[in-house]
């Protein structure tokens, strides 16, 4: 009789090596062996309120994401897989409210939040078993801060930026 100690280990043993053969995993990612190549094309800004690098700063950001977190080649035209889409929400706006001591003073934002909102196609043409994994889909996060937006404008972008697309990386490759 077999004994259930190591029989149990060398089962998912066993799983995980014909798992392997179907898909790639890195990370938490999950990319079909047919998947090779992805056309990340440039994230334009279409907020209302348009900040001059966030378009080349997302898009690098998307990139970065994942060249270092997959075995995906990026290219230009043709590509096993397309990410596409546009920014379309950047706003800061009031989340706390601070009384002023005089009675013609109009409150003050005591602390203020920077949104941003991208809207991200992500198709692939391989196989129709990768086309599940196909979406478009509207992302957002947000960064809390005090004070004046123009000294920390940049690092809020950056943070946000890191949110986003893991939240797109996930959407795409680990299948969250």
């Amino acid at each position: 009789m077999l004994n259930r100690k190591f029989f149990i280990p060398a089962l998912i043993i066993l799983l995980a090596c014909f798992n392997q053969s179907c898909s790639y995993t890195l990370s938490g990612a999950s990319i079909s062996a047919n998947l090779k190549t992805i056309n990340v094309q440039f994230f334009e800004n279409n907020a209302p309120l348009v900040v001059n690098n966030l378009s080349q700063t997302f898009t690098e950001s998307l990139k970065d994401r994942i060249r270092s977190q997959t075995r995906l080649a990026i290219v230009r035209g043709e590509a096993n897989a397309t990410m596409s889409g546009n920014i379309i929400g950047y706003s800061i706006t009031p989340v706390s409210v601070q009384a002023t001591n005089t009675s013609t003073a109009p409150p003050i934002a005591s602390a203020s939040r920077l949104t941003i909102t991208v809207n991200v196609k992500y198709s692939t043409f391989t196989d129709k078993d990768d086309k599940k994994n196909d979406f478009e889909q509207q992302f957002s996060r947000y960064a809390d801060f005090t004070g004046d937006i123009a000294s920390q404008e940049q690092g809020l972008i950056a943070q946000i930026n890191r949110q986003l697309t893991e939240d797109i990386f996930n959407k795409a490759f680990a299948n969250w």
